[in-house]
């Protein structure tokens, strides 16, 4: 039923209520891929469809859950809703995230994102051909009538900056490589897609974009936006030693890039 909808009496009206979140999320064993681990901190790539935390309409099956269950002493780490958490990814986005497993390690990673000492690269594959490469730099908030999207077209907002490089080309789409100079938001999302070039399977920022031939093909293999974290490095919060990780293209990118190399 719409909101706008108008009752004139004698509806039967049926309601469903979710269950409550809990108040403190609980460990579950759940399938999880570690880059990396050490005593203070793990690297995880993370999978397609799992949201990073409980909340409203997930209040199990996430990363935190699945990262209780496997770090014993996580519980508390930065408070209970998101212990060890420091940076986000969309829940359909998969690679690369970092995680503390300790106070000490979360002040110093916190900092660290926050001052963009955090080298963050992503692959994305999307619709037309981009410029060899380019700076994206707007302001950015919320969408001022669609709430649940972002934009770059604001003229009161926060900073925020993306560096692209086309990688390959292909009929009527390309795979371009990011860096994430700011955090914001579905940030990668709204900027590739007001610069015409929205991500493949992106509903919410690129329904408009209609494929055709070899990139509708390409689009069967996904379920999801085409946006994998592809690359971390940071200074270790402990030795200061640079660490760097690679979380390999998930299959269905693998797939979509398969079809799409065929037809170029």
């Amino acid at each position: 039923m719409k909101a706008s909808a108008r009752l004139r009496g004698g509806e039967l009206l049926s309601l469903h209520v979710p269950p409550p979140v809990a108040a403190v999320p609980q460990a579950e064993a759940l399938p999880l891929e570690v880059l990396h681990e050490d005593r203070d901190l793990v690297v995880v790539n993370k999978a397609a469809g799992m949201v990073v935390h409980p909340g409203a309409g997930h209040a199990s099956g996430t990363l935190v859950n699945a990262l209780l269950h496997r770090v014993k002493d996580l519980a508390g780490v930065g408070g209970e809703l998101r212990p060890g958490i420091v940076h986000r990814l969309d829940k359909d986005t998969t690679g690369c995230m970092a995680v503390a497993k300790n106070e000490q390690a979360l002040v110093a990673l916190q900092k660290a994102f926050k001052t963009r000492a955090v080298e963050k690269t992503y692959l994305a594959l999307v619709h037309g051909h981009p410029k060899a490469e380019g700076r994206i730099e707007t302001l950015y908030g919320r969408h001022p009538v669609h709430r649940q999207r972002f934009t770059g077209k604001v003229k009161e907002g926060k900073s925020a900056v993306t560096v692209f490089r086309t990688r390959e080309l292909f009929e009527g789409a390309a795979l371009v490589e990011v860096d994430l100079l700011t955090g914001r938001t579905h940030q990668i999302r709204v900027h590739l897609s007001e610069s015409g070039h929205p991500l493949l399977c992106d509903a919410l920022y690129g329904a408009g974009r209609k494929a055709k031939g070899q990139v509708a093909e390409a689009q069967a293999q996904l379920g999801r936006q085409a946006l994998h974290a592809w690359r971390l490095s940071f200074a270790h919060p402990r030795t200061g030693k640079v660490l760097t990780l690679e979380a390999p293209v998930p299959e269905d990118l693998t797939a979509c890039m398969r079809v799409l190399r065929a037809g170029a």
